[in-house]
């Protein structure tokens, strides 16, 4: 199938939602893809079809009414040429014709690793709510959650409400920066009601500053956590471990599109334009601020793609004002130098393909690892070890190649492009029983 559409959003998180909503109300041709089937990204998911939060609601319905298309359970694997993306929709191709691109395609999970980060039960704290959303039983199970960053406490709350039993939290940044944060929250009255509410509920699960783990232990699966504050250690005994250092960029996309870094992120413009023409990046990937950042930079986005620049200006103040956020936040759980030196030389760095630390601390580049050990050319093509390795090696990735994500051959390989068809006309997102919103003829 080819499809035509003037904009192209890549994600339907917070930023991608909103994009499509602006670019949508903006009289635009619009089309929205994602390879899940729901919209909301992770940090909404179960939305569509058990509301609990309004905010995702709002901006849900909002999209439903829009007119915008959405091509969900469509992953973007490729771009051939400008104007021009390779996606695969449940194993078959399509070929979907842009005349200006946004991306949103936000952001995964920061693992660091120790020793025993590979055991059964060792997971992520944003890996531990998908999975509990999705009826993974925790009920009865004891949780020890470390690492850095509110989603920790998040992440302990969901748990309780799931009948989990939280041991301790434990934030490797240090007491004096977490205060800080959490008195720069003054001025956000709703995100403090919110942090105030958090630890209300979690007020009888001991929270660690300035600690972090150093190795989880057990034999079929993890059974307890060693933790340390830099001068003493100590055990937890655990059924579960959920670790998780931050968040990293989904930026894989972009740099194939040829978009430049800056400091990590995609760089953009005031109007959330990249060094590509015609394409721009808004959410996770041009910094991590969390979905309220995410909302405005993708609206600016879908706004000036559209060409409706001064709603887009109208914006930017709003957009400042959570920039000053997110500076604070990366200030505030600054990773420490402690936990570059946590990883033995028969630790995994790449779980893929099992290359441990020793087999790769001789070289001096990612591509030079690569190439001699295969790190990073496994199922998740270096999301997870790429990222550990730039923070403790301090290695960049040089390149991205196609496919973006794993795809069929025959996505790859696709005939010459047909005439394309244009959906906006003829196509409608709707509703399907299971609650999700489809794109489907009229």
């Amino acid at each position: 199938m080819s499809l035509e559409f003037e904009i192209v959003i890549v994600g339907a998180g917070p930023a991608g939602l909103a994009a499509a909503c602006a670019a949508a109300e903006s009289a635009s041709r619009v089309a929205i893809l994602d390879d899940t089937p729901w919209l909301g990204g992770q940090i909404w998911r179960g939305q569509s079809s058990r509301p609990t939060l309004p905010e995702a609601q709002r901006w849900i319905q909002r999209f439903q009414k829009a007119g915008a298309v959405l091509l969900d359970r469509t992953a973007a694997i490729a771009s051939p040429r400008p104007g021009l993306l390779l996606a695969e929709h449940e194993g078959s191709p399509r070929q979907i014709a842009y005349q200006r691109l946004i991306l949103a395609t936000g952001a995964r999970e920061l693992f660091i690793p120790f020793p025993g980060w590979t055991l059964p039960g060792v997971v992520g704290p944003g890996g531990i709510l998908s999975m509990t959303k999705t009826g993974w039983p925790v009920k009865g199970k004891r949780v020890v959650i470390a690492g850095s960053g509110p989603l920790l406490f998040a992440t302990a709350d969901s748990l309780c409400k799931s009948g989990a039993t939280i041991i301790c939290i434990a934030e490797q940044a240090p007491s004096p920066s977490v205060t800080r944060f959490v008195l720069s929250l003054c001025g956000r009255p709703a995100k403090l009601r919110q942090a105030i509410a958090l630890r209300f509920r979690q007020r009888a699960v001991p929270y660690h500053c300035g600690v972090w783990p150093i190795a989880a232990e057990g034999k079929e699966s993890v059974r307890s956590v060693k933790l340390t504050n830099g001068r003493d250690s100590w055990t937890e005994t655990c059924d579960l471990f959920a670790c998780g250092f931050g968040l990293e960029p989904n930026n894989e996309l972009a740099l194939a599109l040829g978009c430049s870094l800056r400091e990590g992120f995609v760089a953009v413009d005031d109007f959330q334009a990249t060094s590509v023409p015609n394409v721009y990046c808004a959410g996770e990937p041009t910094g991590i601020g969390g979905a309220d950042c995410s909302l405005v930079e993708g609206q600016i986005a879908g706004y000036a793609a559209a060409g409706n620049t001064a709603t887009a200006l109208a914006l930017f103040s709003e957009r400042d004002s959570w920039h000053r956020f997110r500076k604070s936040l990366a200030n505030a759980f600054k990773l420490r130098p402690e936990l570059k030196s946590l990883a033995k030389d028969e630790t995994l760095l790449c779980r893929c393909e099992d290359v441990s630390f020793g087999q790769v601390r001789r070289f001096n580049s990612w591509r030079e690892a690569k190439l001699h050990s295969r790190c990073g050319m496994g199922a998740c093509q270096g999301r997870v070890c790429g990222a550990a390795a730039k923070f403790i090696f301090g290695w960049g990735m040089e390149s991205v190649r196609p496919p973006i994500l794993p795809a069929r051959v025959g996505s790859l390989v696709t005939p010459a492009p047909v005439e394309p068809q244009r959906p906006a006309a003829n196509m409608l997102a709707t509703v399907t029983p299971q609650g999700r919103f489809a794109a489907t003829k009229t």
